[in-house]
């Protein structure tokens, strides 16, 4: 499958600023005032997406409020205002009050969202909710809003089990949303989420293996994928949804170039490393039993049968402004977050190849190729 490129957004058509017909003696243009700033609820707000949502929200000159269970990064927004609660059982503390619009990052049960929605459909004016890629179906044909969906072995089980389940919900909470408020509700349909903070350090892997330096072992050809969105951009874009009031299913996934090979020279230049790259075709791997994310963390080779899930259009979003920094500065900005947590937090296991493996596999590859 060859790479494409994402097409630049359409700059937004400009705001044409009234020049006065009168005479110089009329009274000079005023200019329009700023916009007031909204009240905005976030479900969550203090784990990895919450944080970068809100202080992109202040950044704007919203007032938010926060309503979370206290026990992820209490006290992180002292001088925001945050509801203590459980949504499960403790939702009425949101009743009686009003708010332009919600974010919920919180949650993947359809009746959770169906539960939130239906208390607060009266009292705020737009549903965002924050969904995932993972609600399509994957094979190897590229995705976009329109492609087919998953369906749920159960729903609202407590445990859920494999990416069906897990995808499947996401989308029956979208509709949630959607139908109790019908074109006011927002499903943005986030690709794998990384940058500063992210605990699942998938991502990580690439700029902390360049940092090690040697030789690196990838996955498949320059060519393949590695799709992600930034943390930040995110949250930037779902405030651009609020202050716009964009409704609609939006995947956002970049970033403007997302062949492996560009995604990994960028975590390169951010490890400021001299490693080399050497790329192992995927029937060497699948030979060696090696391959996958757990060997090597978002790499997307276009022979595989989810192939798709690579190359998944985000060009609806782009067009209403959602945007992406470098790749570069994403893989700088996490492996300094990485770096500074404490030694028992770099510690733990986290995904990857190991180097004992990594160095097995490339002596057997240079053994076949030369």
């Amino acid at each position: 499958m060859r790479r494409r490129d994402f097409i630049a957004a359409l700059a937004a058509a400009a705001a044409g600023c009234a020049t006065s017909s009168r005479s110089s003696s009329s009274s000079p243009t005023v200019a329009a005032p700023k916009p007031k700033g909204k009240r905005i609820l976030v479900l969550g707000g203090t784990g990895f997406v919450g944080p970068p949502i809100v202080r992109a929200a202040r950044a704007r000159g919203h007032t938010m409020t926060l309503f979370n269970r206290g026990k992820t990064n209490p006290g992180l927004f002292p001088d925001v205002e945050t509801i203590i609660g459980d949504r499960r059982t403790d939702l009425d503390r949101l009743r009686g009050r009003e708010w332009d619009a919600v974010i919920d990052t919180w949650v993947m049960m359809p009746k959770s969202v169906h539960a939130a929605a239906e208390l607060l459909k009266d009292h705020v004016g737009q549903y965002l909710f924050l969904s995932t890629i993972s609600v399509y179906k994957l094979g190897k044909e590229p995705l976009d809003e329109s492609s087919p969906v998953l369906t749920p072995k159960t729903v609202n089980a407590t445990k859920l089990e494999g990416v069906e389940d897990y995808g499947g919900n996401k989308y029956l909470a979208e509709r949630a949303a959607e139908e109790l408020m019908p074109g006011r509700a927002t499903a943005v349909r986030a690709g794998v989420i990384c940058g500063p903070g992210d605990p699942s350090d998938r991502f990580v892997y690439w700029p902390l293996r360049f940092a090690r330096g040697g030789e690196v072992l990838a996955p498949g050809t320059p060519d393949d994928r590695m799709q992600i969105i930034d943390v930040r951009d995110l949250a930037a874009w779902i405030i651009r949804c609020i202050d716009e009031r964009i409704v609609g299913t939006y995947n956002a996934v970049g970033p403007d170039d997302p062949a492996l090979g560009h995604m990994l020279e960028a975590c390169r230049t951010a490890a400021k490393s001299d490693a080399r790259i050497t790329f192992a075709d995927s029937a060497f791997l699948e030979a060696e039993k090696a391959g996958g994310w757990s060997d090597f963390p978002l790499a997307v080779l276009s022979s595989d049968d989810q192939a798709g899930f690579g190359h998944v259009n985000a060009q609806k979003a782009i067009a209403r402004g959602l945007t992406f920094r470098s790749p570069v500065e994403t893989a700088r900005d996490a492996l300094a977050w990485y770096d500074a947590q404490p030694e028992a937090r770099r510690n733990q296991p986290r995904p990857g190849i190991t180097p004992e493996r990594e160095a097995e596999l490339l002596a057997k590859w240079h053994a076949a190729h030369g």
